[in-house]
């Protein structure tokens, strides 16, 4: 496992982390200070400055990208899923403009969730049968950009609106069956935030292997959380063993960024800087 005790080199910054305390290009300026060289830009940030913008920011600033965030929402009621399927595109589109290495997915729960509007439903299987079908659809139109698409399995408490793709093993079937080649072009993005408790995970990140492997996220699970979307703990203030997952995925030669993604009302009321400053000594330490 690589040594992360004496430099921050592979720390990326997600930017929802602080988003809060600014637009993208004063969190672009502040990882500059910082010297963090790389981040996974929200596509709502991205629309907030301009796409060309973005671009020029990015570049300017000479950061890499960790991932793309997000893309997905797939499940729809049959007048919608067009809308769904073209934000899909557009997302794969905003990737390459600013030089992404892949989009990352959060598949969507129940069609009124995933896409205001459309009608309600219980049916569960339903909607992962559709996320299949519309990861299928947004493949073939990935692979034309050669954009890698990585699924992130969230916890099973977002089932009914954020992803119903809750494991691990869930995402990977999904690989399997669209990507059965395991050509890079699909892939996942593990949280461990997500995918700390399921009794499965060192097996199935075996099974990932380095080509499956394409993000990995950090952050921590606080006891209590009073919120299950807004109180992630900054890594080492909560019960997740983050060594000991990085040393499952590095296992399997994953050599990328460790990406701080933070969605916490706590964190976002401190200054910008102050909450880099932790970020990088807890990645440093905890990490």
């Amino acid at each position: 496992m690589r040594d992360f005790s004496n430099g921050h080199r592979w720390l990326s910054l997600n930017t929802a982390t602080v988003r809060k305390q600014g637009d993208l290009t004063a969190i672009i300026d502040a990882c500059a200070r910082h010297g963090i060289r790389a981040i996974d830009p929200w596509r709502d940030q991205v629309a907030a400055i301009g796409l060309d913008r973005a671009v020029k920011a990015v570049r300017d600033a000479g950061l890499e990208l960790s991932g793309y965030c997000r893309g997905g929402m797939f499940v729809a009621d049959a007048a919608h899923r067009i809308e769904a399927r073209d934000d899909n595109r557009r997302a794969v589109d905003e990737a390459k403009a600013l030089g992404a290495p892949c989009v990352v997915l959060v598949a969507g729960g129940l069609p009124q969730y995933s896409r205001p509007g459309s009608a309600a439903s219980k049916d569960i299987a339903g909607a992962r049968a559709e996320v299949h079908d519309g990861i299928a659809e947004m493949l073939d139109y990935a692979k034309t950009a050669n954009m890698p698409l990585a699924i992130e399995p969230l916890h099973p408490a977002y089932a009914a609106d954020r992803a119903c793709v809750n494991t691990t093993r869930q995402a990977l079937d999904i690989c399997d069956a669209l990507n059965p080649a395991r050509s890079g072009a699909l892939g996942v993005a593990l949280d461990v935030y997500h995918i700390w408790w399921d009794p499965e995970v060192l097996a199935q990140i075996a099974r990932a292997g380095k080509e499956r492997l394409l993000a990995f996220h950090v952050c921590d699970w606080l006891v209590p959380t009073r919120d299950i979307l807004n109180d992630r703990g900054m890594m080492g203030d909560g019960v997740i063993d983050i060594k000991r997952l990085r040393s499952a995925v590095e296992a399997q030669g994953f050599a990328g960024y460790s990406e701080i993604e933070i969605f916490s009302n706590d964190w976002w009321s401190k200054p910008m800087d102050e909450v880099l400053q932790t970020c990088i000594a807890r990645h440093r330490a905890i990490v």
